[in-house]
């Protein structure tokens, strides 16, 4: 195919479509998964709305089956079967797979406790919350930089210690040093709060 607008005939034989998968398996042929997608693309749209999948999600699910012919071509072998009948199992499975998912989220139970957002806080709480983030924020300032920057690291952007010690270039006792420091720290400044 030297024109990519060139659509391959519909009587092109199977082992022909069997060595363009080959190749795209073996070698990542973008030529061959061209004359594969041109080829299959149309048929299976047309698969999924004769079994009534409503046309957005019929050309989802085509896209994702010919993602999966590109990821997995590597697993086809022409022994076992054609590349038609390897092509349309994927894609008799991700129609299942579809249908499954919306079965399930009809089956939801929407008044389900878990599915709850969680209420909104009282007024009193919401102060309290308040306070106490500004007496953190004080005790946070009471810390040498040194310190409040492991605690910043280790509590806001999650790092181990490990992490914190590759990435400040410290070894690893000298940064658990400053948390164990910082935290006595905080706990004597903030008491009940920590």
């Amino acid at each position: 195919m030297t024109d990519l607008t060139e659509r391959p005939s519909a009587a092109v034989d199977s082992r022909t479509m069997s060595n363009l998968l080959v190749r795209v398996g073996q070698a990542r042929d973008r030529q061959a998964f061209r004359a594969l997608f041109d080829h299959f693309a149309p048929r299976i749209r047309s698969f999924l709305l004769q079994r009534r999948v409503p046309k957005a999600q019929a050309e989802d699910i085509t896209q994702d089956v010919m993602l999966s012919v590109w990821r997995r071509a590597a697993s086809f072998d022409p022994a076992k079967a054609g590349a038609s009948t390897w092509i349309y199992t994927i894609a008799r499975n991700q129609h299942i797979d579809q249908f499954r998912k919306a079965k399930r989220a009809e089956q939801m139970d929407e008044t389900d406790p878990s599915l709850q957002p969680e209420p909104a806080p009282a007024a009193d709480d919401l102060c309290e919350m308040s306070e106490s983030a500004q007496s953190v924020g004080a005790a946070l300032e009471t810390l040498s930089p040194d310190q409040r920057q492991v605690i910043d690291m280790a509590f806001t952007e999650g790092l181990s210690h490990s992490e914190i010690a590759d990435r400040l270039d410290l070894p690893l006792g000298t940064v658990k040093s400053r948390i164990r420091l910082a935290m006595g720290k905080l706990k004597t400044t903030l008491g009940d709060l920590v």
